[in-house]
């Protein structure tokens, strides 16, 4: 019986459109993006939060994930890279149809037309758009109503993400007039920066104990968690041009030369004014670098991702360590992890730099036949740079209208944030289960204060430590170890 080639020309599973080494690398892609929400995100949060917070702020990022695949599939993939609806948004409908998914993929209103199906577009492209909802989360951590929470995923998905997904990627206006945003430093970082910001506000602040203190429970975690986010990022710029190409190579090595040279400057600054290392410092600086590079990390050259490493480690730490400290409105808004000094002010400066060093033959190899570049590099590159601007404030502005718009409809049906009593309690209250089956936020054992036994509360004498009972019902139970 003959054996079929594996690189034969045609068959069921083989169009003759189909580019096996794109696809590969499409769908290898889609999974080391994945990588960064689950288990990455889930990870990094769970542990750079206060013990009590551990839980609700991982699954918080594991139920966007779920959250925006589904929504993704039913209406919002078509509604962001579909047939135009308006100047700024698709039509939605669903992309779950047979006929639909294994056809050559296509994003009608830029002609693209990548060598794989539509099933590993439709997923590359759900990788984006749950990463920014898990990113926004990262404002409103230890106090957000998990049912909030729930409801608020998929109306900023429809309603804000698939807006600016369509207008800078998927043909509307933006993208027309040529705006350059490689990989998302519009459409994921500055939107999860200015909607997570607008959403701490309306949401409201953390226990006033909790904003003085709150140390991360585990900081090797933490570490693991952000490698994985790093490494993940390979996919996330790699992938962008729809293609194993020259562009995906550049790209890919711009985002770690950008993302070290930005983690080595914000330690150093740490070092030079606080006088230690800081680790969540370098997880930041690596953030900001990361963040700093995705709008133009297929467009600029390498000695650049140099110059833009040096900028997102100096001006967000700029932002984050002296003028949050000057600003009433920034000390007032609880923006836990800072998201917005690590991915607004990072997102916007990365989109500023592309403006001016965006190199003209790199372009074209994104974007043959225009003659985009930045304003090092004169020509046209004047006009390029007041585009990126523009282009920022469109997405600022309708991220700060849209959020506010769902979080206030949200709010007439059910509290925005946590009651204090569960804000004290933590995740016991509001899962029924905890992280640890240790004592305290780095506290040491005080007998008066953490045994059960002497609080009156029931001991069971299965284990050598003391098994907690919880009011708040039957949830998974730790057993705590006296330390």
């Amino acid at each position: 019986m003959a054996t079929a080639s594996a690189y034969s020309d045609v068959s069921p599973a083989v169009p003759e459109w189909l580019n096996k080494g794109d696809n590969a690398w499409q769908m290898t892609a889609s999974t080391l993006v994945s990588i960064q929400s689950v288990p990455g995100l889930v990870i990094l949060y769970g542990s750079i939060v206060k013990k009590k917070w551990a839980v609700n702020s991982a699954f918080m990022a594991l139920y966007a994930f779920a959250a925006v695949l589904i929504c993704w599939v039913l209406v919002c993939y078509r509604m962001a890279f579909g047939d135009k609806l308006l100047p700024f948004w698709g039509k939605g409908a669903p992309a779950l149809g047979q006929k639909y998914l294994i056809r050559q993929a296509r994003v009608p209103e830029t002609g693209s037309d990548p060598f794989y199906p539509m099933a590993s577009l439709v997923y590359f492209q759900f990788t984006f758009a749950a990463i920014t909802l898990i990113l926004l989360a990262g404002s409103v951590l230890g106090r957000m109503n998990i049912r909030a929470w729930m409801a608020f995923v998929p109306l900023w998905l429809i309603f804000s993400y698939t807006v600016g997904a369509f207008s800078l990627w998927g043909g509307g206006f933006l993208y027309q007039w040529d705006v350059i945003d490689y990989s998302g430093g519009y459409v994921i970082h500055l939107s999860s920066g200015i909607a997570g910001l607008t959403a701490a506000y309306w949401v409201g602040p953390r226990l006033k104990s909790d904003r003085e203190r709150f140390p991360p429970n585990n900081v090797l975690l933490m570490l693991a968690g952000a490698g994985l986010l790093w490494m993940g990022w390979s996919g996330f710029n790699g992938g962008a041009p729809y293609a194993a190409n020259v562009a995906a190579s550049i790209a890919v090595l711009n985002t770690n030369i950008c993302a070290a040279t930005s983690l080595l400057v914000w330690t150093s600054l740490d070092v030079i004014f606080f006088k230690k290392p800081s680790v969540i410092g370098a997880v930041q600086g690596m953030m900001t670098g990361l963040v700093c590079i995705t709008p133009g990390a297929g467009v600029v050259q390498s000695w650049a991702a140099i110059v833009m490493g040096i900028l997102s480690g100096s001006i967000p730490w700029v932002s984050m360590m002296i003028l949050h400290k000057r600003s009433k409105l920034l000390l007032k808004i609880d923006d836990t992890l800072g998201v917005f000094h690590t991915h607004a002010v990072a997102g916007l400066l990365g989109g500023l730099l592309t403006g001016l060093l965006a190199e003209p033959a790199l372009c074209r190899l994104l974007k043959p036949g225009t003659n985009t570049r930045g304003a090092f590099y004169g020509g046209n590159g004047g006009k390029q740079f007041l585009k990126q601007i523009v282009a920022a404030l469109f997405v600022a502005g309708w991220n700060i209208v849209v959020t506010t718009l769902i979080l206030v409809a949200i709010k007439l049906f059910i509290p925005l944030r946590m009651p204090d009593e569960e804000l004290v309690i933590g995740d016991d209250a509001v899962h029924g289960e905890e992280a640890y089956a240790l004592w305290g936020d780095g506290e040491r054992y005080d007998p008066t204060k953490h045994d059960p036994a002497k609080q009156g509360r029931h001991v069971s004498s299965s284990y050598s430590g003391e098994l907690s009972q919880s009011p708040y019902g039957n949830g998974a139970r730790g057993v705590t170890v006296e330390l």
